[in-house]
């Protein structure tokens, strides 16, 4: 058979290979609504993703993958935007079937729960009934500490149960409201429940009494002396509900306390644990309906509903509960102790974002202060809430009695101001860039070490170096002609009549120079 015969076998046979197992069509970002370009980078290590994430000018977002057949506890740090997150999320079901939403540290978040019960312990307990009334109790909490009104609606649950356990992920979409981070959210829930856990300790440790951080914390939900005590106890609802039994018999809690913690992998929606086929899904029993968005089907609705930092800046009321000798879900206001530092709830996670803050408005003889601050994972917004500086560009003046805040946009490098007061409440002032040792403009360089996992076409992650002995076979040869025809075909259809008489001419040659040979 001639060369050119068989270049064209070649060419008919990857033809039926591509039509039985047809590469997958890539990520390209929706026109609506307005999606940046596509990133998709795998790290080793968490720290080295939330470097690259701070640097990137896109919206990008840190996720966990574990690996089948990995060991223990391994995972692999992805980078990328929600969307495009989604659309290979349902591309490639056991790639990804495994992947975790990482909470970022000092991340505005919404209120979550993970509920879980060994079933064989707990033969009288019924599930759903619990997390009916714990959702009914929260639901009164919140109206009765932060006056905000919510209902099952409101609640997003997601069901992993198993024949063994019983297991649930709540997720609280509230109206304008959401919870400065996940430390926050802790303590709210920690308090709200320290009536059953007391219980808890108290049962199991008979002789011993509540413990220091025990008596601070019940002092935060239950006054200690007067008419309103005993109003309060009561009042106090029965939260023997929430006790359950572990594997060995030991009392538990139905609430998982050790989900609030610094940078904390969450499990998604549609992911499961390795080695485990218990994915998570809606709850037969799931009230929440999200709302309708034009280019975004009801389960991609589902799915950004459950990222529990997928929190916007606009029109957010940030919910607060302060450490529990704070005695009470308000920050700090007073002036830091240290002039040089945050005041409020501590510093952010960039704290040297904060001190450019404080010569902002410290000056003129006016000592200024941060009062809390708030950090928006979804745009990559630092949020400041000044005291004692209330200059406002809107006015060209201070104001008499409302309050200032300064917002860094960290992905775009400028900061900007807006205003407490009604009459600037849609006011935004002109962008003003960081300074330059604030601004990450570089593209975090990875190593050999660093790049170790690429995706590939397929969904597999692989190692992200080639060895120096690992060559692609050639499947095509080294004739530039055919590659530009096979090229021009896959973008056309069609192949030039030139570059065909050019092949047929180079496969005549071939025969000429084989007879005379």
């Amino acid at each position: 058979m001639s060369r050119w015969g068989e270049r064209l076998k070649k060419v008919e046979q990857l033809a039926e290979s591509f039509q039985q197992h047809p590469l997958t069509t890539r990520y390209k970002p929706r026109l609506w609504p307005c999606q940046p370009s596509s990133v998709w980078k795998l790290f080793p290590r968490q720290n080295m993703a939330v470097g690259f994430a701070q640097s990137c000018k896109e919206a990008v977002h840190i996720f966990a993958l574990e690996k089948e057949k990995a060991s223990q506890g391994q995972r692999i740090y992805l980078v990328t935007s929600y969307s495009e997150l989604w659309h290979y999320y349902r591309t490639y079901p056991q790639s990804l079937m495994h992947c975790y939403e990482v909470i970022p540290e000092g991340a505005v978040c919404k209120i979550y729960f993970d509920l879980e019960f060994h079933k064989p312990s707990n033969r009288e307990s019924d599930g759903k009934s619990m997390v009916a009334l714990l959702v009914q109790y929260v639901c009164d909490k919140l109206m009765e500490v932060y006056g905000i009104k919510c209902s099952v609606k409101n609640v997003l649950n997601l069901d992993s149960s198993t024949e063994e356990k019983f297991s649930r992920h709540l997720v609280f979409i509230l109206e304008n409201a959401a919870f400065k981070d996940n430390l926050h959210v802790g303590r709210f829930v920690h308090a709200v429940l320290q009536p059953v856990i007391n219980k808890i300790t108290v049962e199991s440790c008979p002789d011993e009494g509540p413990t220091t951080e025990d008596s601070q914390s019940r002092v935060v939900s239950e006054p200690t002396e007067g008419p309103e005590m005993k109003r309060r106890k009561e009042e106090e609802r029965d939260l023997s509900f929430l006790l359950v039994k572990n594997k060995d018999a030991r009392n538990g809690l139905f609430v998982d306390l050790g989900v609030y913690t610094k940078n904390r992998n969450f499990r998604l929606y549609k992911s499961s644990k390795v080695g485990k086929n218990a994915a998570f899904t809606v709850a037969d029993d799931n009230e929440f309906v999200p709302e309708p968005t034009r280019g975004v089907s009801t389960e991609e609705s589902v799915f950004l509903a459950s990222l529990v930092c997928n929190v916007s800046f606009t029109a957010q009321r940030i919910l607060t509960w302060d450490a529990p000798e704070r005695s009470g879900p308000q920050c700090q206001q007073g002036p830091a102790s240290n002039p040089g530092t945050v005041s409020g709830c501590s510093s952010s996670p960039y704290q040297e974002v904060d001190n450019f803050v404080l010569t902002l408005v410290r000056k003129d003889g006016i000592q200024g202060y941060v009062r809390r601050w708030s950090y928006f994972a979804a745009e990559q917004l630092l949020v400041y809430d000044i005291n004692k500086y209330r200059w406002c560009a809107n006015v060209g003046r201070f104001h008499k009695s409302n309050n200032i805040m300064i917002v860094v946009d960290l992905k775009e490098e400028v900061w900007y101001q807006k205003c407490h007061d009604p009459d600037c409440r849609n006011f935004r002032s002109s962008s003003y860039p960081l300074p330059q040792e604030l601004c990450v403009r570089y593209i975090l360089a990875l190593d050999e070490e660093d790049q170790a996992y690429i995706m590939d076409d397929a969904g597999n992650f692989q190692p992200g170096r080639a060895s120096p002995d690992d060559k692609t076979p050639d499947v095509w040869g080294d004739d530039q002609e055919f590659l530009e025809s096979l090229d021009q075909f896959e973008q056309t259809g069609e192949i030039s009549d030139q570059l065909l008489l050019a092949c047929v001419d180079d496969g005549s040659s071939l025969q000429e120079g084989q007879t005379d040979q």
